[in-house]
């Protein structure tokens, strides 16, 4: 059965949700995350399944909030998935500590319009 728009905005929080407790419970900084193969794996799994729910939103969706960047979330997912050998640790860690705050502070803010 095929999610709807909604309920992937809401796997999205989900998921960044439970990874940033993750990162703050085991005290994950951004020179961890460039060294230790361990938190790269954990941090991973997470990401490319956000990518992956953002992909799958509706085009509908993504045209009516132009402003998000999600062929980036998309696309990083599948940089993760399919080139994880090439994967520069300095990006993700600016990805996961610098720039994911302001795409789920516009995620929430279309989980609050879909529930109006």
């Amino acid at each position: 059965m095929k999610k709807s728009d909604q309920e992937r905005i809401r796997k999205i929080l989900s998921l960044w949700n439970s990874l940033d407790h993750q990162i703050k419970q085991h005290n994950i900084t951004k020179e961890l995350l460039l060294t230790d193969e361990f938190t790269q794996w954990a941090v991973t799994t997470p990401l490319y399944n956000i990518g992956e729910q953002v992909y799958q939103i509706s085009s509908n969706l993504k045209d009516q909030y132009p402003n998000i960047p999600w062929s980036v979330v998309s696309g990083l997912r599948h940089r993760l998935v399919h080139e994880y050998e090439g994967i520069n640790w300095s990006i993700i860690s600016s990805v996961v500590f610098d720039e994911m705050a302001d795409f789920i502070k516009q995620i929430s803010e279309v989980n609050d319009s879909l529930q109006s």
